[in-house]
């Protein structure tokens, strides 16, 4: 409930976080009241009808037992519906969703603004959209590479995520880069957490003044941890490893991206990173902070119980360990406040005990830590 004090609340959180709560939320009497008013505002893109959909009637899949929906999530839905125009309807009605965005239409009872979009949904019903104007389309027809990022830019539409993943591919095509720039600038960053900057930055070193100026734009909502923070940033040899499968992001990277986020959301805090030994890092932002943990010693075993061991030799209000959590020693409990966050563990959830064990990645952590310290 805590998340929901403010509609700032809902810019940091990834997108199915929220729905999965926005699902939560509807189950209780004290809160399905403002069902409506919170899909409304958290649904971002359209496949994010789709998606809430999926959830609602995830433990029953046979369509003839599903629960009926909400008036309050109808509501919202339809609400939500609307903000979307012909481009974003096309380019996110896929048939891998998991509703189709025609069905979720009917379900919803969604009324059109105006003529022009009573025409783009009916549309959307008989299947005749458009297909919309995307790099993926483009290039799957046959496009120049060059001329059509170029355009795109050009024109403003590229998206965040597509032009943070594409950076590489569009300085080898030789894409101007006072049109990259421009969209770096221009980028909206809400959803796009740290460690996306840092991967992208590994890519295309030349434009890290750009990466860094608009990751420092999406650290801008968060609030500030009070007191004095550790930070115990692992760097042993396995935190090389990438996230996932196909994933382009490292451990390393991602438990850089975290340590960027809490530097900027800490009042007062010292940083360290552990492998063999435990070294401390200068308390610098940004990339240069990045750079610090990654140079700060060299990247061995994983001596996680030492590390504790020091940091219980300091005062401070809490201590967050960024780790895989492969110790090869045991590991004591924290005297401070303790959050053991592995960005590795495919297992997610949230424990109790001598720890606060968050296992499974995602940069919400740090509002959860947030929340944790205001309901204390």
């Amino acid at each position: 409930a805590a998340m929901f004090r403010s509609l700032d609340a809902y810019a940091k959180l990834p997108g199915k976080t929220l729905l999965l709560i926005a699902r939560e939320m509807a189950r209780l009497e004290s809160h399905k009241g403002l069902v409506a008013g919170v899909l409304a505002e958290i649904v971002q893109r359209p496949d994010e009808l789709a998606e809430f959909l999926a959830i609602y009637w995830k433990d029953t899949p046979d369509q003839r037992k599903r629960e009926k929906l909400s008036a309050q999530v109808k509501k919202g839905l339809a609400r939500a519906f609307a903000k979307f125009d012909a481009y974003q309807l096309a380019k996110w009605n896929r048939d891998g969703n998991a509703v189709a965005l025609r069905d979720v239409l009917f379900l919803v009872h969604a009324k059109p603004k105006d003529d022009g979009q009573a025409a783009v949904w009916k549309q959307l019903a008989d299947g005749t959209l458009d297909a919309p104007d995307t790099w993926e389309v483009a290039l799957s027809a046959g496009a120049d590479k060059k001329a059509t990022f170029e355009r795109l830019l050009a024109e403003n539409k590229l998206g965040a995520m597509a032009l943070l993943a594409n950076l590489r591919g569009m300085l080898a095509a030789g894409v101007d880069l006072a049109l990259i720039r421009a969209g770096l600038a221009r980028m909206k960053t809400e959803r796009i957490f740290p460690y996306r900057f840092i991967t992208a930055a590994r890519h295309a070193p030349s434009l890290e003044p750009e990466l860094e100026a608009a990751m420092f734009r999406s650290l801008d909502a968060y609030a500030k941890l009070p007191g004095k923070t550790l930070l115990l940033i692992d760097v042993s040899g396995s935190m090389g490893a990438r996230m996932a499968g196909k994933s382009q992001a490292t451990r390393l990277e991602a438990a850089c991206g975290l340590a960027v986020l809490a530097r900027e959301m800490c009042e007062s805090v010292e940083m360290y990173t552990f492998s063999n030994t435990t070294v401390q890092v200068p308390k610098r932002r940004g990339f240069a902070l990045r750079d610090a943990i990654v140079n700060s010693q060299p990247h061995g075993g994983t001596m996680l119980g030492a590390a504790v061991e020091t940091m219980n030799c300091m005062r401070a209000d809490r201590l967050i360990v960024f780790t895989d959590e492969q110790a090869h020693d045991p590991v004591p409990a924290p005297k401070a406040v303790g959050y053991m966050i592995n960005v590795a563990s495919y297992e997610r959830g949230v424990a109790s005990g001598d720890w606060r064990r968050i296992n499974g990645f995602s940069e919400a952590v740090m509002r959860y830590v947030a929340e944790c310290d205001a309901a204390a």
